[in-house]
């Protein structure tokens, strides 16, 4: 039986992500999961797998994106308050 997991630490890089534009994403993949299914009832196989494997690439490649922004503003913060400290 798989335990339950009773918290979930976020690296600190990640607290200032833009959740909202993630969720944009995710609405829109939604909508293309709809588009799937209508084509699948219209008997395009072929083309709602074409779908579907283009558009979660397309969600990866955008979440990384945010993932990558935050990570990169929040080295940026660092590097901006270790130089403060440390006048040149």
């Amino acid at each position: 039986m798989p335990r339950k997991v009773k918290s979930v630490r976020v690296p600190e890089e990640l607290s200032a992500i833009d959740l909202s534009g993630i969720i944009a994403e995710c609405e829109k993949y939604l909508r293309d999961l709809e588009s799937v299914a209508m084509l699948n009832q219209q008997g395009e196989r072929e083309a709602a797998e074409a779908l579907l494997r283009a558009r979660q690439a397309d969600l990866g490649r955008r979440v990384g994106l945010k993932v990558w922004e935050a990570r990169k503003q929040a080295a940026l913060e660092r590097l901006s308050h270790k130089n403060e400290g440390n006048p040149a």
